[in-house]
């Protein structure tokens, strides 16, 4: 996905791991992918630098889709989509 389609994607939750250092926002993207609905987005917001590179491994390993991460303003806005 671009970072236009990424920045129009509306998330059906989000979850705000900013200051949780690794493997932090892993567990709590975990935790969260549970309770959207197959078919719909999670957002993890992150500024632990490892993040955006386990969330993707993560993802591919259980199933999901890693749709792409963008930059802000010192963190990173990573979309996964629940495909199971």
């Amino acid at each position: 996905m671009t970072a236009m389609d990424l920045n129009s994607l509306q998330a059906a939750s989000v979850v705000d791991a900013r200051g949780s250092a690794c493997p932090g926002p892993l567990l709590e993207a975990k935790k969260a992918i549970g309770k959207v609905k197959v078919g719909e987005v999670l957002e993890i917001l992150s500024n632990d630098p490892g993040t955006k590179n386990d969330i993707p491994v993560w993802a591919k390993k259980v199933g999901h889709e890693y749709l792409g991460h963008l930059e802000a303003d010192g963190y990173e806005r990573i979309f996964v989509m629940r495909k199971k």
